[in-house]
């Protein structure tokens, strides 16, 4: 298990650019599959995208964040990142960084408190 902590929040104008941070714990974070989520208010949280434990070479995205979002990941400082270009307004939520079953995208373990992201139209 590792623990996560997020990070890089905050409030854009639409069209502006994020980037997210998750700190893992633990010297075995290499060896999980790494995924963040969001979760708006008075919706169900909901995958974003993800990426594979050896070395990142393998991620996947949420149809709506493809091309916009990209996951990557630095095994030497237990991170994993989101960068978020062209934001939209429907892009705000609380972002989360979880440990993830790929092929299925589930996530496993604990959740880390999250980090907002707010876009103003």
């Amino acid at each position: 298990q590792v623990q996560l902590v997020e990070s890089g929040g905050g409030l854009v104008q639409a069209g502006g650019s994020l980037r997210l941070s998750c700190a893992a714990s633990g010297r075995t974070f290499s060896i999980y599959n790494m995924g963040w989520f969001r979760q708006a208010p008075g919706k169900e949280r909901e995958f974003v995208a993800a990426v594979s434990w050896s070395g990142g070479s393998t991620t996947y995205y949420a149809d709506s964040v493809k091309g916009r979002f990209t996951i990557s990941r630095d095994n030497a400082k237990n991170t994993v990142y989101l960068q978020m270009n062209s934001l939209k307004p429907e892009d705000t939520a609380v972002y989360y960084c979880a440990t993830v079953r790929i092929p299925t995208l589930a996530p496993f373990g604990s959740w880390g408190p999250g980090t907002q992201v707010t876009v103003s139209s």
